[in-house]
């Protein structure tokens, strides 16, 4: 017959179990007993709580300097008299105008009449343009030989040009080419000098008499006419 693995646990016997169940209510009381003990009594004792020790903060206080005014520049200060009234201060005006002081003579300045010294300077004649203890500037000086144009100073325009007469000569003998000319320029614009740089036989002169009736713009330095000094070229070309 088989035997029977669970039938213990089904159908204990007797005997079996009896400490297993007074155990549990057993525990279960001194559980509560326990809990009790922990809880009841911190609550029913009357002593201060004993505080846990943190950092201390020490607070220490500064005196912060107390600024001090500069003294006064000027004081005014006030005397009273035994009548109650007070005397101004210097630099006060004077509430009643003293007897003694007169109306100012009447003075008449007319320009180019002289003056008296005023603070110590002469100022001379009123009118004058120039002011005491100032020097005149003096004028810029003009460059007394003719300039080249350039830079600041600037070409000359032609305004009337004569064409050169071709010499019969030069044209029967087939000569043909270009003279180059040097031109000094008077401060109206024309033509005072001329020489030839380059020469062509047979055409010199003719170009040199052309050139000389040439007219061009005045040339100025700081805003003053000046002669100038330029080249130029005059083409002879058969047709």
């Amino acid at each position: 017959m088989p035997q029977d693995l669970f039938g213990d646990v089904v159908h204990p016997g007797p005997g079996l179990g009896a400490h297993a169940r007074s155990a549990v209510p057993l525990s279960l009381v001194g559980h509560a007993v326990f809990a009790a003990l922990v809880i009841i009594v911190p609550l029913m004792a009357t002593d201060e709580a004993p505080r846990p020790h943190s950092g201390e903060i020490i607070r220490i206080a500064v005196e912060r300097p107390v600024p001090q005014l500069p003294p006064a520049a000027t004081q005014t200060r006030t005397v009273v008299r035994s009548s109650g009234s007070s005397l101004p201060s210097s630099t006060a005006a004077p509430r009643i105008a003293p007897s003694d002081i007169g109306p100012e003579p009447a003075t008449t300045t007319s320009v180019g009449a002289p003056v008296g010294p005023v603070g110590g300077f002469d100022l001379g004649p009123v009118g004058d343009s120039v002011a005491p203890g100032v020097p005149e500037m003096p004028a810029a000086p003009q460059p007394s030989r003719p300039v080249r144009p350039g830079g600041v100073i600037k070409t000359p325009v032609k305004i009337r040009h004569v064409p050169p007469i071709y010499p019969a000569m030069a044209q029967q003998a087939r000569v043909e080419g270009i003279v180059i000319i040097e031109a000094i320029l008077g401060v109206d614009g024309r033509v005072k000098e001329a020489r030839v740089l380059r020469s062509k036989p047979l055409l010199d002169e003719a170009a040199l008499a052309a050139v000389r009736q040439w007219e061009f713009t005045p040339t100025t330095l700081n805003g003053v006419p000046v002669p100038v000094i330029m080249t130029v070229t005059v083409n002879f070309t058969l047709r």
